[in-house]
Formats: C-alpha cells, structure tokens, sequence
C-alpha cells in the first residue's frame, strides 16, 4: 500500500510540470496561440486541461484509498483527509464544468466570455466578418451593413436574430443580398475604411451608429476616458485564481464591480467640444463620399445607450443634422425602445448588446424606411 502511494505522488509531480504548462505558460515565457486568439477560448485546450483534472483526480483518489481507507487509518489526520478530499474533487468538478459554460460579456473580460465566443461566433467568412462568404451575385442588388459590435450581433447565439439577417428575409434572396460588415469596437473612420475596402460594391448602404463612434476623434482631439481596469480590485492569489482559473472567474463577474467603461463624461464633451465634433463629421463625410462615388442610397440607424435614451438622443443630434444634410436617410429608435421593457432591451446581465427583440425592431423599422424605394429596385 505504501508502494502505491508513493507512486500516486510521483506521477501527481510530474501532473505538477503539466499544470505549469497549462495554466502558467506565460510566466515560462511560453506562448500558445490559436485561431481566435485571445477573443476565443480554444476547445482542445480545454479538452487538454479536462484531461489534466481527470488524471489529477484519479491520483487524489488513490491516494486518499490506499491511505485512509484500505489502511482503515484513524485521529485526527484521517478526518481532516476525509473532509479535504471530497472537497477538492468537488471544486475540481465544478472547474471542469464552468470550462464549458459560456456567457456573452461586453467584450472579452471573462473566461466565459471567451468560451462564448468560440462557441457562438460563426460562420466567419474569408474577410473575418461574421457572415457569409463573399460571393459573384450578378444582378442582385447589394445591401451593405456596416458597424460595430451592435451590427456584428455581438451577445446573439444564431446570426439569423440580427437585424442585418432579419432584412435580409424581409428582402428575400431573390433580388437582394445582404452583407454584414458589422466588428466589434469599430468606430466611424475604422468603418469608413473597411467599406472602402469591401470587394462588393454597395447598391445600399446601412450604418449603424452608437454613441461611442466618437471615441476615436474625442481621444485625438485631448479628452481622455477614464474607468478601472478589470480586476484591479484583486491582489495576491486572489488574482491569480480569478484570471487563470474558470470557477473562480465566472463568480467574480457575477459580482459587481465598478463600472470598467464611463462613457457618459466623455460622450458628453465630445459631441459638445467642436473641434472633436467636426473631426467626427468629417470621418463621416467619407461614407457619404463613398455613397455619392457609387450612387448608392443610405440609411443610418441610430442605436441609443438602451438605459438612457433622451440622453443618447440629446447627444448625437448633430450627426443626425448632418446626415440628414447629406441626403442620408434616418432612422431613430428611442420611443419604439421606450417601450421595451429594460430587460428585454439587452442579451444578457452582463452584456449590454442589443437583445433580439431590438433587433427585429431595427429590421422593421429598416424595412419600412426602405420600402418607397424597392419598387424602383
């Protein structure tokens, strides 16, 4: 008996190289990449660690066996054993589970968030948006939808929930194609490029708008945007157990922190400063631009901060003025979303993306803004 658990520990040594390995490769200066990374969290790589836990609760039980049990040992060290073992395998267990649960996050703070993504997060096409591949559709009328993280569907499990997939069936297949170059954390001048860039040459144009697409030119223009960063509450093995290991990770952000992202004071001197506005403007007179170049017509949807709608609103009045100006078709939302209930307004409680139930109404309000022009399609 002793033989046996003298070997249990010398392989729970080696399981130790492992774990290192694992969990603290970049301490060894060791680095593991992989498609996705850092958004998604890898699933051999979690297979790999499920492994590791299987083989390290195998040696734990076999210790805990042949020293305590098959020896009938008894006092004080037997009991404390007895309670220990059971609750390592129990932690160890829930571990192993919370490596598979995802949850949408705002972006990629959690390791649930991660787990999300790599799971929900398809199909991706040859250009790295989240749509379909890019195709020869000659003679179909060519709608494209650009964006940021709103646009992408970011939160939503199946891409059909998205307005941009909902127009599309509202449109049919037949006659139009829909693309979405919606990407998380785009900002205006980001989007005007990249539809510059885009191989197919719109008909229609969709921009959806969010506050924050000012973020760029307020940062270039001197205003700065304050928040904690994620974790900063932590300090010593907390830390550690938090940021490399899922059970600790997924109830650390069930808690309430403080707010990581304070837009509101920032927002609010941008779209008020006009140094930092006519710089806005000017990013995106090159979608306008672009529209006029391909005479191609566009429409603008204005996704407000779903909590505070008159403040949103209040905000980016003056881009609306200024599209409106451009002969771009706009589209508010504040008193549709009004009566939405708080909840259903967003995908989740730690996710403040548009839920599908915003989405719909974005593709029908989208669609009926649309609609006097689709005849002469």
């Amino acid at each position: 008996m002793k033989f046996k658990v003298f070997t249990s520990f010398v392989r729970i040594l080696f399981l130790g190289v492992f774990f290192l390995l694992l969990f603290f490769a970049d301490k060894l200066k060791i680095k593991i990449e992989y498609t996705g990374f850092p958004l998604s969290d890898n699933w051999y790589i979690r297979l790999t660690k499920l492994a590791f836990w299987f083989l390290v609760s195998v040696e734990i039980l076999r210790v805990f066996y042949y020293s305590i049990i098959k020896s009938k040992m008894q006092g004080l060290v037997a009991n404390i054993v007895t309670i220990v073992v059971p609750l390592a395998i129990t932690l160890i267990l829930l571990e192993v589970i919370f490596m598979y649960v995802p949850q949408s996050h705002e972006g990629i703070l959690s390791k649930a968030s991660q787990i999300w993504w790599e799971k929900y997060w398809h199909p991706v096409n040859e250009l790295g948006y989240r749509d379909k591949k890019i195709m020869d559709e000659t003679g179909k009328i060519k709608v494209l939808v650009i964006g940021d993280s709103f646009a992408a569907g970011h939160g939503l499990k199946n891409v059909n929930e998205r307005f941009s997939d909902i127009l599309q069936a509202k449109l049919g297949t037949k006659r139009y194609s829909v693309y979405n170059l919606g990407v998380s954390g785009a900002d205006t001048r980001d989007e005007a490029k990249r539809l510059e860039e885009f191989p197919v040459k719109p008909d229609i144009i969709i921009l959806q708008y969010f506050p924050n697409d000012i973020e760029k030119a307020g940062r270039e223009n001197g205003l700065s945007l304050s928040g904690a960063e994620p974790y900063v509450d932590l300090h010593g093995p907390f830390s550690m157990l938090v940021k490399r290991f899922y059970l600790p990770n997924f109830v650390y952000w069930q808690l309430p922190h403080t707010g990581f992202s304070t837009f509101e004071k920032f927002v609010q001197s941008a779209y008020t400063d006009t140094t930092v506005l006519n710089a806005h403007l000017r990013d995106l007179s090159r979608l306008t631009l672009y529209k006029e170049a391909n005479k191609a017509e566009m429409y603008t949807v204005f996704i407000p901060f779903l909590f505070q709608l008159d403040k949103s609103a209040a905000y980016t009045k003056p881009v609306e003025s200024f599209l409106k100006s451009k002969r771009v078709n706009v589209i508010t939302l504040n008193n549709m979303i009004a009566k939405v209930p708080e909840k259903d307004r967003i995908v989740g409680k730690n996710d403040g993306h548009a839920s599908s139930v915003i989405n719909s109404l974005i593709a029908d309000n989208l669609f009926e803004a649309m609609k006097p022009n689709l005849k002469q399609h």
